[in-house]
């Protein structure tokens, strides 16, 4: 019954299709004509639902309201996570870490592997800073002007670049849809990372022997090491660089092999951060606002803003760099400056306050009942396994196709399949695994979803260019249904209870 007696209802299956559709306009006008963030649009989404629930189905304000408490609940975990994710790359930027890390996986770079090295390098970046955008955005597109050089087609590279920032962003504890995942299907953090290990892992070693294949034709090319050099020269002056840096990544790390809680295991890593921060010459004050507010440029920021090439060749005198073109060095100082300005407690609020609005979007349309109606009928004739994974990746891609939006393409989905994993006795794991197989992966695939509108303008070439060869990406969804099939990587709710968040 609601406040006014009525007896409270099921929706039937055109009224859930009619909200799912208005809701689906609602966010895909927002973000694709309006070009505005993805929140409001949520927002109003939700509002929708909740006066088709409240009036419609006459659902008192005092259910609604509990779904949506319902569902913010399990991403309680994602928010907490999320915020020491922020204070772990805000301090691991300032502390040298993960400049150490681009440092080195620059080195590995040689003509005869360059496409292979361009798969590795961006897969290290990314897993470091947890940002596909921000790893394509910076040493992405530095390899890219390389692979012009080398003769290497555009699209090609820019494939490569995609494939290793979105394994690195997929696999990264740093990455918001690597925590979000988990948080709407109610798992942990780790038990998803470790579940991803099956199909990412797979899948990475089939796109490294093709970048391997395809890299013999360039083998004769000759490699322009100028701006890798430049790049690593910059980062050694406005950092100190070295092996301390790889300690705290590796102790985060091996926390999460042993199983360690993911909250204590997260905030070693701002502990270690913090430390190397000091051991870089910082005082304490800085330390607390690179935690904060992330990491403000010094250096790379000041050539990138110099006013002409003596100034910023004595910037660079005045650090013992004396033999790299200044043009070069404002070019690649601004990449530095856009890549390391981030992180920080402050920078996680935008992803915070849109998991809030997604999760009560998702709350409001479980207890309405619109995803139950909208479940049966899709489940009606899926019986097994890998009926279920195929559905929630196709729900995932259309929902990317219709919205424009990742997140989006993972919570709405996860929203909808939780209650048919839980019946059929699936782990929570094995369905944030295939959220991110394809909500996360397949959005760059999309021209005019955000994903693959960033990178196209990003790199000057067309969404479906590109796309043929961001072999990770499409390859990943291809392999998950497979194993699945063959029953291999299959993970049931009996097997373990310890990594379960209930509602």
């Amino acid at each position: 019954m609601d406040e006014g007696g009525r007896r409270q209802r099921k929706p039937t299956l055109l009224e859930a299709v009619v909200a799912v559709v208005v809701s689906f306009a609602c966010i895909g006008i927002g973000v694709l004509a309006l070009g505005v963030d993805v929140h409001i649009p949520i927002v109003i989404a939700t509002s929708f639902v909740c006066l088709i629930g409240r009036f419609l189905l006459h659902i008192s304000w005092k259910d609604i309201e509990e779904g949506i408490f319902r569902g913010i609940h399990i991403g309680l975990q994602a928010i907490l996570i999320l915020m020491i994710v922020g204070m772990i790359v805000g301090s691991w930027i300032q502390g040298g870490i993960v400049p150490t890390l681009i440092y080195y996986g620059l080195s590995i770079l040689s003509p005869s592997i360059f496409l292979l090295a361009t798969l590795l390098i961006c897969s290290i970046v990314s897993l470091a800073t947890g940002s596909s955008w921000g790893t394509s955005g910076t040493v992405g597109l530095a390899l890219i002007g390389i692979a012009a050089g080398l003769g290497v087609s555009m699209p090609l590279a820019a494939g490569v670049v995609i494939s290793g920032a979105y394994f690195g962003d997929k696999m990264s504890p740093l990455s918001d849809t690597t925590n979000l995942a988990p948080a709407v299907a109610g798992t942990t953090l780790f038990s998803h990372i470790r579940a991803l290990v099956s199909t990412t892992m797979t899948t990475y070693i089939i796109v490294a022997i093709i970048t391997i294949v395809l890299g013999f034709r360039f083998a004769g090319g000759t490699l322009d090491t100028s701006r890798i050099e430049a790049f690593q020269k910059l980062l050694a002056a406005e950092f100190d660089i070295g092996l301390l840096g790889f300690i705290p990544p590796l102790v985060v790390i091996t926390l999460a092999a042993l199983k360690f809680p993911a909250i204590p295991s997260m905030f070693a890593g701002v502990v270690l951060g913090g430390i190397m921060i000091l051991l870089q010459g910082n005082g304490l004050g800085t330390m607390v606002t690179a935690i904060h507010y992330g990491y403000v440029p010094a250096l790379s920021a000041e050539i990138a803003e110099a006013a002409s090439p003596e100034a910023i060749a004595s910037m660079l005198a005045a650090k013992g760099v004396t033999d790299v073109n200044p043009e070069l060095a404002r070019q690649v100082s601004e990449m530095l400056s856009s890549l390391l300005e981030r992180g920080g407690l402050d920078s996680m609020m935008w992803t915070v306050s849109l998991i809030l609005c997604a999760l009560s979007f998702g709350g409001v349309m479980e207890r309405c009942g619109f995803l139950e109606v909208l479940l049966e009928a899709i489940l009606k004739h899926v019986k097994s396994v890998t009926g279920m994974v195929v559905s929630v990746m196709i729900g995932c891609f259309a929902t990317n196709l219709l919205v424009g939006d990742q997140y989006t393409a993972i919570v709405l989905p996860g929203r909808m399949f939780k209650p048919a994993f839980d019946k059929m006795g699936l782990h929570p794991r094995m369905l944030s695994r295939t959220l991110e197989d394809s909500g996360t992966l397949t959005s760059v695939l999309i021209p005019w979803n955000t994903c693959g509108a960033y990178h196209a303008s990003l790199f000057g070439i067309p969404t479906l260019e590109f796309a043929p060869f961001a072999f990770f990406n499409y390859i990943n969804p291809i392999v998950a249904i497979i194993l699945t099939a063959m029953g291999k990587f299959i993970f049931w709710r009996k097997d373990t209870d310890d990594d379960i968040i209930t509602e």
